[in-house]
């Protein structure tokens, strides 16, 4: 995923946050909140 370019990997975190937005099981929403960090797709301080 850090292979990504810097517009699309933006593009897949707003979708990861717009999912946990919509989604009503909260260790579900949990996941997709929590996704871009221990992926590695921001920095420790984004």
């Amino acid at each position: 995923m850090t292979q990504l370019p810097n517009d699309q990997r933006i593009e897949f975190i707003d979708l990861l946050g717009s999912m946990a937005a919509e989604e009503a099981d909260p260790s579900r929403r949990e996941f997709l909140e929590g996704f871009p960090q221990g992926f590695g797709l921001v920095e420790e301080d984004f």
